[in-house]
């Protein structure tokens, strides 16, 4: 059976997995993609450690997260032909192998070149997740509770980012820095055995290429415009997304005078909120698939009028910082609906490689989004920076409305 035979299955056929089947493969999906999210701060979180060690400045930290999100962008459109071809279990594994490498070099580490090292570990781990993650959810979840499933994954993600600062700081304060590599090491290992475990639960069927298939048939989703409008979709929006986790604790303590824990406070609420957001998404997306796009257009523009209502100045301190977490609550109600468009527009037998291209919009979104806005912070446009962010969401609710306007309606 094919990835597209999976897909004809009819809605009533899937009605009868049973919910602890389809939870426990939610679940397994979850976790993964938490650890993936964790390794985004496998090395920001250590910055300052890394500076005082190994005496760095920030634009070498900094090409440090070039070299990550580039590795892993890069990886994560090739990675989906493997997943369409040989399945996503062998991906999903692999990638952890890379991250214990990773976490083990890191603990070792002894200059720049060590770090650089891991920075391309790390994204090679990174960079298997989205094609592999949808590729088990769409042909293992029964549709009726992929909203769900899209929304369990988000939020997932978000608390893999919210447990790596915790992670790290608790285990540098009982020990040191490098046990705390380790220990990362030894989580990894501990979520891959677990993986293992129910390898069943993940099996995905591989495209089955046919003899009579034409050269550079793999290649032939590329020629959709519809493909490209969720890479500039991703793109946008992931460039919003890097100016709020990069710069929003800079830029309130100078637009507001705020202390750098009320700031830090705000960016926490974000992500709270984003997570709250999508655990409500799955409910709007289960019951508006054929409407995906329009709720993410709707959402992520909600989410550019309190950016730019953020840049005015007009609440104050606590009314902007109220704001900017609101932001996050419109931005993760849409996260679900984002997921169901993206499915909506992949062709049959094509989702490990349409994932994988288009999620690499979001690396590329992360990788040029400080190098342009970090340029208004140098210059002091605070406000601009909000501003500029703003206007970028509202540019990817014109390529969410593209998406709709190309996925033929089902």
């Amino acid at each position: 059976m094919s990835s597209a035979t999976t897909a004809a299955i009819p809605a009533q056929i899937h009605r009868s997995v049973p919910l602890r089947q389809d939870a426990t493969v939610i679940g397994l999906v979850g976790l993964a993609h938490a650890s993936s999210h964790f390794s985004h701060l496998l090395l920001p979180l250590l910055f300052p450690v890394f500076m005082k060690e190994f005496g760095l400045s920030f634009s070498e930290l900094g090409f440090l997260m070039t070299v990550f999100f580039v590795v892993s962008g890069t990886g994560q459109a090739t990675a989906g032909f493997v997943v369409d071809r040989l399945g996503a279990r062998p991906a999903l594994f692999g990638a952890f192998f890379f991250f214990i490498a990773a976490c083990m070099l890191a603990g070792m580490a002894n200059g720049y070149a060590s770090l650089m090292v891991v920075a391309v570990l790390a994204g090679l781990g990174n960079c298997t997740f989205h094609p592999v993650d949808f590729t088990i959810l769409n042909q293992r979840v029964s549709t009726p509770r992929l909203g769900h499933a899209f929304s369990a994954h988000g939020l997932t993600g978000n608390l893999g980012w919210a447990f790596a600062p915790v992670f790290f700081a608790g285990i540098s304060a009982l020990a040191n820095w490098r046990v705390a590599y380790f220990c990362a090491a030894a989580m990894y290992a501990l979520i891959l055995v677990v993986l293992l475990m129910n390898r069943d639960k993940l099996r995905t069927e591989a495209v089955v290429r046919h003899v009579d298939a034409k050269p550079g048939s793999d290649l032939a989703f590329m020629k959709l415009p519809v493909v490209w409008w969720c890479f500039g979709f991703f793109l946008l929006s992931t460039m919003t997304l890097a100016v709020v986790q990069s710069f929003s604790v800079s830029i309130l303590k100078a637009l507001h005078g705020v202390s750098f824990e009320a700031a830090t406070l705000t960016l926490t609420a974000y992500m709270l909120c984003g997570a709250l957001g999508m655990f409500i998404g799955g409910f709007v997306a289960a019951r508006l698939p054929q409407h995906s796009d329009r709720v993410v257009a709707i959402c992520m523009t909600l989410a550019a009028i309190c950016l730019a209502l953020c840049a005015t100045g007009l609440f104050g301190a606590s009314g902007t910082m109220i704001v900017l977490a609101a932001t996050g609550l419109a931005v993760g109600i849409g996260g679900p609906s984002r997921d169901m468009m993206i499915k909506r527009a992949t062709p049959k037998g094509a989702t490990g490689r349409v994932y994988g291209m288009v999620y690499s919009g979001l690396d590329v979104g992360f990788a040029i989004s400080p190098l342009i806005f970090g340029v208004f912070m140098d210059r002091g446009w605070y406000a601009a920076t909000l501003a500029g962010a703003a206007l970028v969401l509202l540019l990817s609710v014109g390529a969410a409305l593209g998406v709709g306007r190309r996925t033929t309606p089902a």
